[in-house]
């Protein structure tokens, strides 16, 4: 079976697994990355399971600090991880570049269009306007939209890895 045939289907199921319930299953992770390197250590012996062993420290060491911080989920640090695994090291970076690029876009999209960015616009209105008749400024904290919509990084992470194989497959 096509290694990257392979990929695109854990993508595909974890994008849907993150639209649908704001995770990624642990067993869609680990046996991927398991067999991302089963598989190179079959095809090239220790150098493979080398290649793949550094892809998936280096896809897991890209998000360990958002998901530090609390910014993603543990999901998305292990699927960047089974990314590395099946990809090496030089695929999990192009992948990591294609994903920060479709997830801060993905990320303005979803902000434009909720209803979070147009309380913030309104709540940012009537600050200015405060301050403007009274040359003070107001607790700019009270009335602030609460909920932000959830990202799904997933589906970021899918779409940059297909941006990355494509750009591999068609921009040698």
């Amino acid at each position: 079976m096509n290694i990257v045939f392979f990929l695109v289907s854990v993508l595909l199921i974890a994008a849907m697994f993150d639209v649908r319930s704001h995770r990624i299953p642990n067993w869609l992770t680990l046996s991927s990355a398991l067999a991302g390197l089963v598989y190179h250590s079959v095809v090239s012996g220790w150098h493979g399971l080398v290649f793949s062993s550094e892809g998936l420290l280096l896809g897991s060491a890209f998000l360990i600090p958002f998901y530090l911080n609390g910014g993603m989920g543990a999901g998305d640090v292990k699927l960047l991880a089974v990314v590395g695994a099946l990809l090496g090291p030089r695929g999990v970076f192009w992948a990591f570049l294609g994903t920060a690029l479709a997830g801060g876009m993905y990320a303005v999209a979803l902000l434009a269009g909720s209803r979070y960015c147009k309380e913030l616009g309104i709540h940012c209105k009537q600050g200015v306007r405060a301050f403007i008749l009274t040359r003070n400024f107001t607790d700019l904290k009270q009335d602030m939209p609460t909920s932000m919509p959830v990202l799904c990084y997933g589906v970021a992470i899918a779409i940059g890895t297909f941006f990355s194989l494509l750009k591999a497959a068609y921009l040698k």
